[in-house]
């Protein structure tokens, strides 16, 4: 199967190309030189070079830790074209084959907004709305639709953000952060074994941090 992975060479999008072209696809992992996802202009060529897939793997990198009073004009603008805009244009406009599956890699905050990560909370909590609507038009084409909702998972982002808040990784329950393999396992293994009927949901994958219970 044919396979773009966004933000696919580093971290978790990293991870997930590995595991996919482990299982013989073919992976295209898409970097920040492939695409720009806050410049629309750059969003609307990659959509014209790359018209259809069989697995989409929506996944970019997040903006710093801010409270929402700190966040400038030009910042909400920049990240709503990042986080939201240019990935509502991509699931438009790319199409994906009868059977195949869309993987939206999020955060956490969309279940859980974290007052630090303001941005990331207010957009990414956005698009899973409109992710949350294309997975039951696309389920019509036997098309599974995935938000990965991932805690505190071992990138260098994340290490910088941990850093800068100066957290206590040991205090989490499991005492360390995921491992961005543990995420393409899982992707890996949701399409070997074809399952389809996970669709429409989000999964949050943060070694039970959270406080919520949906």
């Amino acid at each position: 199967m044919k396979v773009i992975v966004m933000g696919g060479t580093r971290g978790i999008g990293n991870a997930i190309a590995n595991s996919l072209q482990q299982y013989g696809h073919q992976v295209i992992s898409v970097g920040h030189h492939d695409v720009d996802t806050s410049d629309i202009g750059s969003v609307r060529q990659f959509i014209h070079n790359n018209p259809d897939t069989d697995i989409l793997v929506l996944n970019t990198g997040g903006p710093p830790p801010k409270k929402y009073n700190d966040v400038t004009e030009q910042e909400w603008q920049k990240y709503h074209n990042q986080l939201f805009l240019s990935f509502v244009l991509i699931l438009q406009s790319i199409k994906v084959n009868k059977g195949g599956y869309i993987f939206l890699i999020s955060s956490s905050v969309v279940k859980e907004p974290n007052p630090n990560l303001a941005i990331s909370s207010a957009y990414r909590a956005a698009f899973v709305e409109i992710f949350k609507l294309a997975s039951r038009e696309l389920a019509t084409q036997n098309i599974s639709c995935i938000n990965i909702a991932p805690g505190l998972i071992s990138t260098d982002r994340t290490l910088e953000i941990m850093k800068d808040m100066e957290a206590d990784i040991s205090s989490l329950p499991m005492g360390r952060m995921g491992r961005p393999s543990e995420i393409g396992d899982f992707v890996g293994a949701i399409v070997e074994k074809q399952i389809k009927y996970l669709s429409g949901v989000t999964v949050t994958f943060d070694g039970a941090s959270s406080a919520h219970i949906f």
